[in-house]
């Protein structure tokens, strides 16, 4: 059956290229196929829709289409974003966004993220654990147990942090406390005196604070490397 769709904004760059004009446009739907199907059928990740528009009312994506049906698909805008404190949300990347999840935990957010786990373990711990879904595969968002993500369209890993940011509202000047950028536990104040002996002199010389991962037992002290990342999130954020 014959199906009218339109896409809005940045979706259209998801489309195959003759329908990216960002008009109406038909497509071949299998009978009683939900909007979900068909949506991602043609590229578009279910997590990307913000509002979906059936015949010009609000529906949800499991809605079966009919006969002369008219689609109209939103994307997820910040406004339309779920009302949840930022500093809550809860990130788990894939295999290929490690800078990126260590700028999100340098900001302060929990972002799980391990080079070895395959879709299917990475698709498990989100829906175990509530995480939104950080990816450059959009097959990767279209598992029915993703129920939060985010597709990045940019290879750049400051890019992608600026359109998280942007996506999901994030505080990366006020965030919470810096996460190890390895494990991404929480360090803990710590007595220098109990780690002097893990320093170099010139540490041990010029600073007085430090903290220790409880995770990894990594030792923080803020010196050059973390003024740089700070200035870097701090540079994504004023963009």
């Amino acid at each position: 059956m014959d199906i009218e769709f339109r896409f809005y904004a940045e979706l259209g760059d998801l489309l195959p290229p003759p329908w990216r004009r960002g008009c109406a446009f038909e497509a071949e739907v299998a009978p009683h196929e939900s909007a979900k199907h068909a949506i991602e059928a043609l590229g578009v990740p279910h997590t990307e829709v913000a509002l979906l528009l059936v015949n010009g009312q609000p529906a949800a994506l499991e809605q079966r289409l009919q006969p002369g049906d008219r689609v109209a698909v939103l994307p997820a805008l910040r406004r339309l974003a779920p009302e949840v404190p930022s500093t809550s949300r809860r990130f788990i990347a894939d295999a290929h966004l490690g800078r990126l999840a260590r700028y999100l935990r340098f900001a302060g957010l929990d972002t799980l993220w391990h080079n070895a786990w395959d879709d299917a373990e990475l698709v498990a711990l989100a829906a175990a654990e509530g995480r939104i879904v950080l990816t450059r595969d959009r097959a990767l968002l279209m598992h029915r147990a993703v129920h939060a993500g985010c597709w990045l369209r940019d290879d750049d890993p400051l890019a992608q942090l600026a359109d998280v940011a942007r996506r999901w509202s994030l505080p990366l000047r006020e965030g919470g406390p810096s996460r190890c950028l390895e494990c991404n536990a929480v360090p803990v104040p710590v007595p220098k005196a109990e780690v002097q002996g893990q320093l170099l002199p010139r540490t041990r010389a010029s600073f007085d604070a430090f903290w220790r991962c409880p995770g990894c037992a990594r030792v923080f002290w803020r010196g050059s490397h973390w003024r740089r990342m700070r200035e870097t999130v701090h540079g994504v954020a004023a963009g």
